[in-house]
């Protein structure tokens, strides 16, 4: 039996053909072209829906923020964002007592000993030779040594009135355990910040005698009492009473001797040791602060301090303030390494002091304790964890900042409190060498571009980032 073409009624004993398997398909070729449609359409839809996700993520994920102009371009420019592909070498200290050496001048190997690991501190003897030293200090002696401290800082009541901190904001800051009063090492630390006086809490229960602040004797300030402090009557007691050298945070002179091209040989000799040393790039040693050169005579002293201070996010880096593009009235020294050089031998005292280092935890309240307050270092420096003794050529160095775990500046070591003891025979000479470099990366290479001058097309050429983590040989430093 013949079965027309379009006949869609076949026997059921023949073997089902596929759809549209021949070309004349007739009424069926509707519904075949509909179905190759469908299927075409919905693999295309998908295929495009891929593309735009796919030019979706790139836009969104690419630093630049994309080529083409935005609907913002009116705007001022973004500032230029820098692919973080550096890591800052770090010193392994080992152990304490762990000695390695260390390869930074011709012809002569030094000798690096591990001093503490909280913080992470080294001492290099014979690091500056006597030649060398006797040059830093007839330097500094040319260029002229000032004071390291006014008596009295002004300014301070500006300040306060700027951040709109009330006495009772002040108050509930310094209390630290909430009990409604003030014990002396609460408000010990807030003279100190305000006023750049050292005083002792014999000093501090004179002051609450002489201004009838404490009406009670017990030696505790309610808010009320706290009120006769948190004015201008502080101030003009300190200056009506006289403060002496010896009440000062820090009692010593001293001057900056720069280190750049056309400096002296012995202090460019210097800077270079130190790239050596801390194996850092030179465009951070470069563009770090000068060196430092102090003075202090007998009965000189620093009393414990960080030379850097936290960062957070309202808080900018001194030397990047300019590339911060901000207007915030926190600044803090961002010095990630400290170098000290003992440029002579002390008859007494003024050893560098560490009160906490390789503590176990670090209290910043039990610094203070019974009237004994570890931070004196003209009283308490027998009392600190560790303490270095000055001689002549000696460096020590250790970092103030932790990593962050992803080769760049982290959160602030505590651990590196320090101080000057009282010097007791003789007097006292010293420099510091400090290497700043900013926890937030793009603020530090913003700083260095804006430095180096380079225009911003030229990011991917930025000499001031172009850092080797190692500038030298892999065998400048070498265990013992």
């Amino acid at each position: 039996m013949e079965t027309d073409a379009g006949d869609t009624t076949a026997p059921a004993t023949l073997s089902p053909r596929p759809p549209c398997a021949r070309i004349s398909c007739h009424k069926s070729s509707n519904i075949c072209s509909r179905s190759y449609f469908m299927v075409v359409m919905v693999f295309f839809h998908i295929y495009i829906i891929n593309v735009i996700a796919l030019l979706l993520y790139v836009h969104y994920n690419d630093g630049h923020g994309g080529a083409g102009p935005s609907r913002d371009s009116h705007r001022l420019p973004a500032q230029p964002e820098f692919l973080r592909d550096i890591s800052l070498p770090r010193i392994e200290g080992i152990r304490v007592g762990h000695v390695q050496k260390v390869s930074l001048v011709t012809d002569k190997v030094h000798e690096m000993r591990t001093l503490s690991l909280k913080p992470l501190l080294f001492e290099i003897p014979d690091f500056l030779s006597e030649e060398e030293c006797r040059v830093v200090m007839q330097l500094a002696q040319l260029k002229g040594l000032m004071e390291s401290q006014l008596m009295v800082q002004e300014g301070q009541e500006e300040l306060v009135e700027e951040l709109n901190l009330s006495p009772e904001d002040i108050f509930n800051l310094l209390d630290i355990n909430q009990d409604g009063q003030l014990q002396l090492h609460e408000i010990l630390t807030h003279s100190r910040v305000r006023d750049g006086i050292w005083l002792t809490p014999e000093n501090l229960r004179e002051i609450y005698a002489g201004l009838k602040a404490d009406k009670d004797g017990n030696g505790l300030l309610s808010l009320e009492e706290f009120r006769l402090l948190s004015s201008d009557a502080f101030q003009r007691f300190l200056l009506q009473q006289g403060v002496k050298r010896s009440q000062l945070v820090r009692n010593s002179r001293h001057t900056w001797l720069y280190q750049g091209k056309g400096a002296h040989r012995v202090l460019q000799d210097i800077k270079k040791r130190v790239t050596r040393l801390t194996r850092l790039p030179p465009a951070l040693v470069d563009l770090s602060e000068p060196l430092q050169v102090v003075l202090y005579e007998q009965g000189g002293h620093y009393h414990a301090h960080h030379d850097s201070g936290p960062v957070y996010p309202e808080t900018a880096c001194t030397h990047t303030r300019l590339a911060a593009n901000t207007s915030t009235p926190f600044e803090t020294s961002c010095r990630y390494i400290t170098v000290l050089f003992y440029l002579n031998s002390v008859e007494g005292g003024g050893e560098t002091a560490f009160p906490v280092a390789d503590n176990r935890t670090y209290d910043e309240v039990s610094l203070i304790q019974n009237d004994v307050d570890l931070l004196d270092t003209r009283k308490n420096c027998d009392k600190s964890n560790l303490r270095v003794k000055p001689t002549k050529g000696t460096a020590v160095f250790w970092y103030n900042y932790l990593s962050d775990g992803k080769g760049w500046v982290g959160e602030q070591d505590e651990y590196s409190l320090h101080g000057g003891c009282m010097v007791t025979h003789g007097m006292k000479w010293v420099a510091n060498k400090w290497i700043n470099i900013d926890p937030d990366y793009q603020r530090q290479a913003r700083y260095q571009q804006l430095v180096s001058q380079q225009p911003e097309d030229d990011d991917d050429d930025d000499e001031g980032l172009k850092m080797s983590t190692d500038p030298y040989n892999s065998d400048t430093h070498q265990d013992l």
